[in-house]
């Protein structure tokens, strides 16, 4: 009969083990994957609670997004009063002094009689996280895939790469780089260089290139509701990282599209952007 040496004992019991151990981590996996969230199925789209605007809401114990200026109460359309723009409160502690002087200039034109920036009126794209701003009847889509998830509003397109580290050396752009993966029922999105071209809220908060955004999307309310999470840090601009929270309704109907005129110029004072050469 054969026997075993000490270290054919040693190498047969490390094997076992292995095994062991490796079917309730492939079980886990297994799991994870099986309890990613869909939001994209039959034809869903989510529209975003307004909840008395386009506006961010806070998240419970940690630091709040710039709000209305209580001095400058927002009145919207349709309520029989004389409609307002936004006001952002400049006493909010987290703005840098740069911040506090560039949204005063801003908000001095803005009283005097100039129409605010949006994204929309001006055909341009939103950024992270002013995509998640985005208000009113359209409704936001996604596409997943394993290795892509875009999420569509209107002319605002997305792409979030998965399962990927961030690229090196990235050269700024509107929506910089989304990377994400999920954690159980949650896609987690993590995003940087983005220029620093777009406000990043209805306040027309700006920010520098080094802001970096990351967002929780998940579905909750027994699939009739999708909450998104995120954490906005830019040490230039902000003392400390604030977070913001979004909550959307599902509907069942097709996508629609903006489409934005070429040729408008003057839109406002503020250009809608056109290209110069063709993309193809």
């Amino acid at each position: 009969m054969c026997l075993f040496t000490l270290r054919e004992k040693l190498v047969a019991s490390s094997i076992l083990v292995g095994v062991m151990w490796a079917a309730p981590i492939a079980q886990a996996v297994a799991q994870q994957k099986a309890s990613a969230p869909d939001f994209s199925s039959d034809n869903v789209g989510w529209v975003a609670l307004n909840g008395g605007g386009p506006f961010f809401e806070s998240v419970p114990d940690r630091i709040p997004p710039v709000t209305q200026d209580p001095a400058h109460p927002f009145v919207p359309n349709g309520v029989g009063k004389q409609p307002t723009f936004r006001i952002g409160d400049l006493t909010n502690p987290n703005l840098k002094p740069w911040v506090k002087e560039f949204m005063k200039k801003d908000n001095d034109e803005v009283l005097a009689g100039k129409v605010a920036f949006t994204w929309g009126s001006s055909c341009m794209p939103a950024g992270v996280p002013g995509f998640m701003g985005n208000g009113g009847p359209n409704s936001t889509y996604f596409l997943q895939t394993p290795k892509e998830v875009v999420i569509v509003h209107s002319q605002n397109v997305r792409h979030v790469y998965m399962d990927v580290p961030h690229s090196a050396n990235l050269k700024p752009s509107w929506y910089g780089e989304s990377v994400g993966h999920y954690e159980g029922d949650t896609l987690v999105v993590d995003t940087i260089g983005q220029n620093d071209r777009l406000p990043v809220d209805v306040y027309r908060t700006p920010h520098t290139e080094k802001l970096h955004v990351v967002e929780r999307w998940r579905i909750v309310d027994d699939g009739k509701m999708m909450e998104v999470t995120f954490a906005v840090d830019d040490p230039d601009t902000f003392y400390q990282p604030w977070s913001g929270m979004r909550r959307y309704r599902r509907v069942q109907r097709e996508t629609t599209e903006d489409i934005c005129a070429e040729n408008n110029q003057h839109l406002f004072d503020y250009r809608i952007p056109t290209a110069d050469k063709p993309d193809f």
